[in-house]
């Protein structure tokens, strides 16, 4: 039997939201260097049975895709242990500094990792990382206008940061790349496609810089 839809899609817009459930308790099972493991016991309903799940417990993150005036994107290849592998990504970081703006988070990865400013910034898209496993959430930003750090004050990378390589690449060419599995970084493969739908209106659908976040730890 064919399959049908039971709501047709023009009448019906789909969105995630906000499920609070009774949560009974919470504890902190590992204290890591840069995130916690804590597990939480909660009830689906008033009448259902109690659930532990143990999670990530993370601040949330932001990734950059720059683009240039000829419309080319910046990706920079990192070494990633967990994988063994060298992956070719965005700039990203985490959200750790107390009280930092997520803009602002996003203009100083940039910096760090790219040696780039930007003088217009979009959200392209906002995702969780791995929402069954982790509380992280990205967002992910377009920036365009960029100029180049003065070399004195770029920022000194160490550790898996100084071998980063960077490569300029044709929009196109990366959707191919992640079409055909040679790209696995999510942020890189979400920006990537989020940028080239986005590119049909010229960008102009983009939301601003500062649009709420409400998925982000520390807004719900």
């Amino acid at each position: 039997m064919p399959a049908t839809s039971e709501t047709p899609p023009t009448t019906r817009n789909v969105s995630d939201e906000m499920s609070p459930r009774r949560l009974l308790s919470s504890s902190k099972v590992y204290e890591g260097r840069i995130w916690d493991v804590v597990s939480d016991s909660f009830q689906l309903g008033d009448h259902s049975g109690t659930l532990v799940r143990d999670y990530i417990d993370h601040p949330g993150a932001v990734a950059v895709l720059p683009m240039n005036d000829d419309g080319e994107i910046l990706l920079l290849k990192q070494y990633r242990h967990p994988v063994g592998m060298d992956l070719w990504e965005i700039p990203a970081g985490l959200l750790d500094v107390e009280g930092e703006d997520f803009v602002a988070g996003a203009t100083r990865e940039l910096a760090e990792e790219a040696d780039l400013t930007a003088s217009t910034w979009n959200v392209l898209a906002d995702f969780f990382n791995s929402p069954g496993s982790s509380s992280e959430a990205i967002r992910i930003y377009l920036a365009r206008g960029l100029e180049y750090v003065d070399e004195a004050d770029r920022h000194v990378r160490t550790d898996e940061e100084a071998e980063i390589e960077f490569h300029w690449v044709a929009l196109d060419d990366a959707v191919r790349a992640v079409l055909e599995g040679r790209l696995h970084n999510p942020s890189a493969v979400v920006g990537i496609l989020a940028a080239a739908a986005a590119r049909a209106d010229d960008f102009r659908s983009l939301r601003p810089a500062d649009a709420p976040w409400p998925a982000h730890p520390s807004q719900r």
